[in-house]
């Protein structure tokens, strides 16, 4: 329980004294470019998506034509 204890005590003194926290503005430019590179990697998925999809339906078509 002893070991419990100190590495709690422990714990709390690294997150008050030895960390140091981004300020506010910092923060937000931290999260815009996470926002940004989130939306550009969702497009290009996407664009990758549709044209994997083009390909396929073009190709799909042209093997089974009825």
């Amino acid at each position: 329980m002893n070991k419990i204890v100190h590495y709690c005590k422990e714990s709390y003194k690294e997150l008050t004294e030895k960390v140091t926290w981004p300020s506010w503005t910092e923060l937000q430019q931290s999260t815009m470019i996470v926002l940004v590179a989130t939306l550009v990697i969702t497009a290009l998925i996407y664009l990758m998506d549709a044209s994997a999809g083009s390909v396929l339906k073009f190709v799909y078509n042209q093997l089974f034509k009825a």
